[in-house]
């Protein structure tokens, strides 16, 4: 790509935070390390998103699957959520006062009350008077429990089965706002999706590195995009390019 030629941004990218645990074992350091400087690579990329013209980034950051690993795991795991509601909520003021609008997929009532009622205080904060990008985390978010609970939700509403079309449930998707997703990216070498957002992952461009997330920073976000930026997205159609 020419210095002359604009890059092509996509609107939403999602990233599968993959490799996390294998980063500290290569290291020799505790599993949870892996997930702690994960964390930091969040703020990172968060910010070279905003700046390159991202307009939704979200982190898949616990599975519904994830509840099935070792009792350690899961207390490191809430240890480093407690940690970062409790004693580190200026990620969370920088987040928003940039511009960084907070949103959760996933169903967080199955945490501990006390991560659950700290994430429900975050998301009452008033939104930035300017955003600039919607950050969304998704905490015990699997795709079809997504969609289990979507059509949970139209049943209550009392919708007839001919006012039900494809508009109607991504009103009740957890993404209801949010434009699908442009760009999927999986650090770790793993080349799947593992029931990440497959109903806005309809027409996305993926991308898999072997990057292990806690490496994965501001560099590797612009290899990505640049990737993105060759691809040509058809959507069923002829080829057109992004």
């Amino acid at each position: 790509m020419s210095s002359k030629e604009k890059l092509k941004i996509p609107q939403h990218v999602a990233i599968i935070m993959d490799g996390n645990r294998r980063w500290a074992k290569e290291k020799g350091l505790k599993e949870i390390d892996g997930h702690r400087q994960g964390v930091e690579k969040i703020k990172e990329l968060i910010q070279a998103a905003g700046e390159k013209g991202v307009k939704s980034i979200t982190f898949w950051a616990f599975s519904t699957e994830n509840w099935k690993r070792n009792q350690n795991f899961l207390k490191g795991i809430f240890f480093l959520f407690r940690n970062i509601l409790e004693k580190k909520s200026e990620f969370f003021d920088e987040l928003t006062s940039s511009g960084g609008q907070i949103h959760i997929f996933g169903d967080i009532s199955k945490f501990p009350p006390d991560i659950t009622r700290k994430i429900n205080n975050y998301l009452s904060f008033p939104p930035p008077k300017r955003k600039i990008i919607d950050v969304n985390f998704a905490l015990n978010y699997g795709g079809r429990d997504e969609l289990v609970r979507a059509v949970k939700k139209i049943v209550e509403k009392g919708y007839r089965p001919s006012q039900i079309n494809e508009n109607l449930i991504s009103r009740f998707l957890d993404t209801a706002g949010q434009p699908d997703v442009d760009l999927l990216i999986r650090t770790g070498g793993e080349i799947r999706t593992s029931g990440f957002l497959p109903w806005q992952l309809e027409y996305a461009e993926f991308y898999f590195t072997k990057v292990y997330f806690p490496d994965f920073g501001r560099e590797e976000l612009e290899k990505a995009l640049n990737e993105y930026s060759h691809r040509h997205r058809r959507f069923g159609g002829d080829e057109v390019s992004i």
